[in-house]
């Protein structure tokens, strides 16, 4: 019995002691995390790089959405204007009009001074350029691709279409769906933000205002191992309210190539004294058998000399 009394507060001590330790290693256990519940610092910064790019993203295609909606929704644009040409030595200006119908023409009609009868007319349509000189009666008629003043820059009808209707546009596509708007590497600034795109040889970039999305100036940058390097800037100026939407009654035009392995430099403005939508003209132009058609080299050195 006394043996009994001995072992019996042995054994109990014996488990405390067993038990104590097992619920120290359970502690330490649970106190100590393990490698993969531990928040790592490099995947949270790299989540935040992907969110930070994304928002970015979407900044960018927004404002690429806004400045496409700026564009006029209506099917011709008209007006008087005062044309001027400013190249070497020349400086002329002449009265004028400007008649375009959307997808079908682009129309400059050039005006005698005080008479007001027109002299010369440039057209651009999608399939050629015309180019008439009333006053001697001949005319050149020729597709782009023979006109080497537009074959050697790039340009085509939906580029002079788009930069006349002061628009975007995607190189070699006649319009800019919703889709395409990713295509515009968009800079942000406080005043004036950037937007940018290229194909091949042929670099855009257009400046919009940052608050109300307009387009206030375009570059086209065209450069060919053959024809040299050639810049064409428009810049817009003085809207006038188009409906809801806002056209511009200026535009100056600065044409600086080097395709003719020499610099030159023309440079063109229209002020517009009145921006309507008449329709009430004809979008095709008939040329008279009396007109002699000259070669299609000729054009650019016609249209220069068509305020003469």
């Amino acid at each position: 019995m006394n043996r009994l009394n001995i072992l019996m507060p042995l054994a109990l001590a014996g488990l405390l002691l067993v038990s104590s330790c097992a619920s120290k290693k359970n502690i330490v256990r649970d106190t100590v995390p393990s490698s993969d519940s531990r928040p790592s610092v490099a995947v949270a910064e790299q989540k935040a790089q992907v969110e930070s790019a994304r928002e970015l993203q979407l900044r960018q295609l927004q404002f690429a959405q806004r400045v496409s909606d700026t564009k006029v929704y209506v099917k011709n644009i008209v007006g008087d204007m005062k044309f001027n040409i400013k190249a070497g030595s020349k400086n002329i200006t002449v009265p004028g009009a400007l008649r375009m119908r959307k997808d079908e023409v682009i129309r400059l009609q050039i005006y005698m001074p005080l008479l007001g009868t027109e002299i010369g007319r440039v057209e651009f349509t999608p399939t050629h350029v015309l180019v008439i000189d009333r006053l001697h009666k001949e005319y050149v008629k020729a597709d782009y691709n023979q006109l080497d003043f537009l074959k050697a820059n790039g340009l085509n009808f939906y580029t002079l279409q788009a930069l006349f209707w002061n628009q975007l546009f995607i190189p070699g596509q006649k319009e800019v769906a919703e889709r395409d708007l990713g295509q515009y590497e968009v800079k942000f600034a406080s005043d004036v933000t950037t937007l940018s795109t290229r194909k091949g040889s042929l670099s855009v970039e257009w400046l919009a205002s940052s608050k109300a999305a307009q387009i206030m100036a375009a570059t086209v940058k065209y450069i060919s191992q053959k024809h040299g390097e050639s810049t064409l800037g428009w810049a817009y100026n003085d809207f006038k309210a188009v409906g809801l939407k806002s056209f511009p009654a200026t535009h100056k035009i600065l044409f600086q190539t080097t395709s003719a392995k020499k610099k030159q430099n023309v440079t063109v403005t229209i002020n517009m004294s009145e921006v309507t939508t008449k329709d009430n003209w004809e979008a095709t132009t008939k040329i008279s058998d009396r007109y002699k058609q000259i070669q299609a080299q000729d054009a650019l050195k016609k249209i220069m000399n068509l305020g003469i």
